[in-house]
């Protein structure tokens, strides 16, 4: 197992994951990404959702507020 502070944890192997309602579902896949984060439209598996959006940043210096991390990520030039 491989745990990314900023993406999925990553399991060797067949997985199966039970839900908090008891329900078990199941990954034949090598290696399988487990979605930490709770954004991807296929939860429990990871679909990189975690991409589009920010880390919370360091506070600003003049109000001492912190970015917004829920903002969508700008398009990078």
């Amino acid at each position: 197992m491989t745990v990314d502070r900023e993406g999925p944890v990553l399991v060797e192997g067949p997985v199966e994951v039970v839900g908090a309602d008891g329900t078990t579902v199941r990954s034949d896949r090598f290696v399988t990404a487990i979605c930490t984060c709770r954004r991807s439209r296929s939860y429990p598996w990871c679909d990189t959702s975690h991409r589009r959006r920010r880390p919370p940043g360091p506070p600003n210096a003049a109000t001492g507020e912190r970015r917004d991390a829920e903002r969508e990520e700008e398009p990078r030039p």
